[in-house]
């Protein structure tokens, strides 16, 4: 898929984005903003993570996008008695009496982590370096894994019982913390009239792993100018408690604010933002339209806040 020159494959990504949200539109409707920022994660190299309550078409959301980007995927159903070895592979004895590694379902393109906080903190341990270096090592072996790569989980924010809130750390490698909403009176009446019939919809394949790789090194070339690096920047700096560009509210209401990741996270999310959108370079809209999806996991409450509701998307907002 070799194109003349950049803008030639902005504009084939700008058309490629069209086809794919035409395309799962045809089995999930609605979720539109959420397809938008899975497909951005995509392109971006990014994780993402998605809450809401059970129902909301979250796994076949996945399943639909994995299908229709021609690439491999496995799920993953974690329970709390899940081991590390049975998302990342084990080693057994052959009938040579030679040991063996057996890959687990982590060496897919695409890996849904459902329901990621049903697992213990060991077995959720065990994504982190898959998520960051794109590898596993099992038995002291280090396994490449297949690219692109990426791990979508999902969260089911009502039960308490019997789960394992993600620490911090595992929370800050997913770029996007997406909250699903119930769908719209006319999108549940159309889920409703198409998934009680016998009507089925295979997805077709829209981009193959080659041209998913392409253009995400296309993402890491797009120019932005220094005044949208400064605001992405001093975004997240006004989320940090107690320094020098800390605003009152920030003091006020949280208790830690978002690490420099956060910062990469908003100018990728940007680049992506701007070439789905036909254009050649980011501006500090498309700073905007990425901040609370990429601010949402990172910031902290302090009990003020929660003692007077406030929420992170209400303090996002403010700094906007």
């Amino acid at each position: 898929m070799p194109f003349a020159s950049d803008k030639e494959a902005a504009d084939a990504l700008h058309h490629a984005y069209g086809r794919l949200t035409a395309e799962i539109s045809n089995t999930v409707i609605g979720q539109e903003e959420v397809v938008k920022l899975v497909l951005t994660a995509v392109f971006c190299q990014g994780h993402c993570l998605l809450v809401g309550v059970p129902g909301l078409a979250k796994t076949l959301l996945i399943q639909t996008i994995s299908n229709s980007l021609d690439l491999s995927f496995n799920r993953v159903q974690f329970t709390p008695d899940l081991m590390p070895s049975d998302i990342l592979g084990s080693e057994t004895l052959d009938q040579n009496r030679q040991f063996q590694f057996v890959k687990g379902p982590v060496f897919a393109n695409i890996v849904l982590a459902d329901e990621i906080n049903r697992t213990p903190p060991k077995t959720q341990a065990a994504l982190l370096e898959a998520m960051q270096e794109y590898s596993v090592t099992v038995a002291g072996h280090h396994y490449k894994l297949p690219r692109p790569f990426f791990v979508l989980a999902t969260q089911n924010p009502i039960e308490q019982e019997g789960t394992y809130p993600l620490p911090e750390a595992q929370l800050d490698r997913f770029m996007f913390h997406v909250a699903l909403s119930y769908p719209s009176y006319e999108a549940e009446l159309q889920i409703v009239k198409n998934t009680t019939g016998d009507r089925k919809y295979e997805p077709k394949v829209v981009l193959t792993a080659e041209e998913i790789v392409a253009f995400q090194q296309l993402v890491r070339r797009v120019p932005v100018t220094d005044n949208v690096v400064e605001y992405a920047v001093k975004l997240v700096h006004k989320t940090r408690p107690n320094t020098d560009l800390a605003g009152a509210q920030t003091n006020q209401y949280l208790e830690w604010g978002a690490g420099p990741r956060a910062s990469q996270h908003l100018i990728m999310g940007a680049k992506c933002n701007a070439l789905i959108r036909g254009k050649y370079s980011p501006d500090i809209e498309d700073v905007q339209a990425v901040a609370v999806p990429i601010l949402r996991h990172r910031l902290v409450r302090n009990f003020k806040a929660e003692a007077e509701g406030i929420t992170v998307e209400q303090i996002i907002k403010g700094l906007l």
